[in-house]
């Protein structure tokens, strides 16, 4: 376990993403010239282990030859969502016990009358004791120890698996937290106790209450998920050490991963971004718009410079600020699986209920009986129902036409057929919602961008989409169904750290900035160097939260270096805020809220031209031709050419309409668009006229 592997070209490398609906595996053989193997397997919901080994089975590769297994999942961002959470207990300062439940005075529904929230600890779980530290770091009630050893027996009398430790300006002075700790671990029957500061050293005592009370809430689920998948790798006789994604899109080691829980929270979306971010830079597409359709949702998020956007201020849900750096990531609830209705007032709605991966559309043939997105597609021609994956009894296209009759046609005046293209519609304006809130909304010109479409539904939509919203282009990857596996192979370790230092500027001592920024690229560099992997490079990179003084909302500033002078910072805020809202104000002064800095262990660079088989591919476009079916685009029925994917030349030009099918995903092209394939078999479309 302990020994240094470099994930080199002459090595075999899996990267295993477990989702909603399916469990993808993408494996790199670079033993035998990069010859890639891939899998995609039903989820299994009860122990996720189970579809892992499966998607591994199925490669008929055997498990014992593969160097490095890395792998994304949805342990704990599904326990979150869901509220399957351990039974967690804490202890603060004494008068703020209540800091997690009232948070940010907002109101679940902006506009109602109305609304209630659950917060992650319940209050007869959270307990107070006699401490106190002020902003500046100076402690005025010094820690009653007797209290705390009380507190800790009475929340282990209670039932509680974790413990958090969150007191007032931790991130200030940590004495306090670090002495409740030790004096928890003497009692504590086990590691999980969570302290505020060790995991967010930032101001907002909500914030780093929930994120750390989060963390202590899944750390035992996500133990014991990595331990059976470790008895289950080990059973197929995997020896080495695994890795798992963050949601910052870095990895690390499955010893560590349970320390810092949390950060795991949306793993899965992340490893799908850093694939994207990967593949268009190696296609010459630095802007970004991704865009992953999956099962059960659609998550989006923006690229630039081939570098994702990175947030510490995402909010899981309402009152779950989770302020660890990830990947920004923006998700709806429309996916394949997502059920179409007719609501009370006549209208179709789309989701957020899923048909998910048990019973599934109606097409999957396991007792889905609700129309979905998927089926819809099915309808419309634009999948053939023989191509379809996990199919286990077959349903007829005429049988689900009448569904959509039924259920939705009978109340709106629609044919089947009718009814099925006003779903589709609907769920491409829901998406499209989705894209806008992270590109427009964001002072963002679509047009600068190119859309990338993955997941298994994401190219079914795309071309429709990038039309709607202007986008001129869209970049469908070789393996679209697997992309998220594909992120898990090409990812870098990555460790982000964040210090509040909450002074104007012009009062900073830049000695004190700089130790600070030091500090972290040093405990970064330490936490790669205890990787089972060994890095071709470390890569530092730093920057601040920044505000002027009297604002509540940051900016974050990308700084050039270790050395940064008072007049630069100055300058670089400046710069930015005039970036973001187009006005200047000298006249007022900047205030640095917190320092960051993110050190990445860069791995390997990976080949992608071979994720599709060159020796596959057909000389001319015409023997790659599987058929012509009709499909139905904006209201009228097209007879449209069917492509295998994996056979179409690497110098072919498609004219739409057209359809490309393969294992894991089907790419529609509209009339009027126009595709090309480039080296690493990725189709570039670009977009017609409406």
């Amino acid at each position: 376990m302990d020994e240094k592997f470099s994930a080199s070209a002459g090595s075999v490398v899996a990267g295993i993403d477990v989702g909603g609906t399916f469990t993808d595996l993408l494996l790199i053989d670079g033993k035998a010239g990069g010859k890639v193997h891939i899998a995609k397997t039903p989820t299994t919901v009860e122990n996720q282990a189970f579809g892992v080994v499966s998607a591994l089975g199925a490669t008929g590769f055997p498990v014992d030859g593969i160097d490095l297994i890395v792998h994304g999942t949805t342990t704990t961002t599904n326990a979150v969502l869901e509220r399957r959470l351990a039974r967690t207990g804490m202890i603060t300062t004494r008068g703020f016990r209540d800091v997690i439940e009232l948070g940010r005075r907002t109101r679940p529904q902006a506009y109602g009358m109305t609304g209630t929230f659950v917060p992650v600890i319940p209050r007869d779980l959270r307990l107070e004791v006699s401490e106190r530290v002020e902003a500046s770091g100076a402690v005025r009630i010094s820690l009653d120890e007797a209290e705390m050893r009380e507190a800790v027996k009475k929340l282990l009398d209670a039932g509680c698996e974790s413990l958090v430790i969150h007191f007032l300006h931790s991130y200030a002075n940590p004495a306090h937290e670090r002495r409740a700790a030790e004096i928890a671990a003497e009692i504590w029957p086990n590691g999980h106790i969570t302290t505020g500061h060790a995991l967010l050293s930032e101001a907002r005592e909500f914030e780093r209450g929930v994120t750390a009370a989060v963390n202590a809430s899944v750390q035992p689920i996500l133990e014991r998920y990595v331990e059976r998948l470790r008895k289950e790798l080990a059973g197929k006789g995997y020896a080495r050490d695994f890795l798992i994604m963050n949601g910052n899109g870095g990895m690390i080691s499955a010893r560590f991963v349970t320390l810092e829980s949390a950060k795991t929270v949306m793993s899965g979306p992340a490893s799908g971004v850093i694939a994207a971010a990967y593949t268009g830079k190696r296609a010459g597409f630095g802007n970004l718009v991704t865009y992953d359709m999956g099962g059960t949702s659609t998550d989006v998020a923006l690229i630039r410079n081939a570098e994702p956007a990175v947030s510490n201020e995402i909010e899981i849900e309402y009152a779950m600020p989770i302020h660890v750096p990830m990947v920004a990531v923006h998700t709806v609830g429309a996916g394949g699986g997502s059920i179409a209705r007719v609501d009370a007032a006549g209208l179709i709605q789309i989701g957020p209920e899923s048909a998910g991966a048990n019973p599934g559309p109606i097409c999957y043939g396991r007792g889905g009986a609700e129309p979905t997105i998927t089926d819809a597609n099915l309808v419309l021609g634009r999948l053939a129902p023989k191509k379809l994956l996990a199919v286990d009894n077959p349903v007829t296209v005429e049988r689900v036409t009448g569904i959509f009759q039924e259920k939705i046609g009978k109340r709106t005046g629609l044919s089947g057929v009718e009814a099925a293209g006003a779903v589709l519609r609907l769920g491409n304006m829901k998406m499209a919602g989705a894209i806008r809130m992270v590109s427009v909304s964001r002072g963002h010109d679509p047009r600068d961008f190119a859309l990338f479409a993955f997941g298994g539904a994401g190219p079914l939509h795309a071309t429709a989409l990038a039309r709607e919203l202007g986008l001129p282009r869209v970049l469908v990857p070789a393996r679209p169904g697997i992309t998220n596996a594909l992120g898990c192979v090409v990812a870098d370790m990555r460790h982000d750290f964040v210090n509040t230092i909450n002074m104007p500027v012009a009062s900073l001592d830049e000695a004190k900035l700089r130790a600070v920024l030091e500090r972290h690229r040093d405990e970064g560099e330490a936490l790669i160097a205890k990787e089972a992997v060994k890095p071709d490079a470390i890569r530092v990179t730093h920057s601040a939260d920044m505000q002027f003084v009297g604002q509540t909302h940051i900016i974050n500033v990308p700084l050039p270096s270790l050395a940064v002078s008072r007049e630069t910072l100055q300058l670089l805020f400046e710069k930015a805020y005039f970036a973001r809202f187009k006005v200047e104000l000298p006249e007022i002064r900047a205030n640095l809220v917190n320092l960051n800095t993110s050190v990445t262990g860069v791995r390997p660079q990976i080949d992608l031209s071979r994720l599709i088989d060159p020796a596959g591919r057909a000389a001319t476009l015409e023997e790659a031709r599987r058929e012509i079916r009709p499909v139905w685009y904006h209201g009228t029925w097209h007879d449209t050419p069917v492509y295998a994917r994996e056979k179409l030349p690497l110098d072919a030009a498609i004219e739409g309409p057209a359809i490309l099918e393969q294992m894991d995903a089907t790419t529609v092209l509209e009339p009027g668009d126009h595709a090309r394939s480039d080296a690493d078999g990725n189709i570039i479309i670009d977009i017609g006229e409406a």
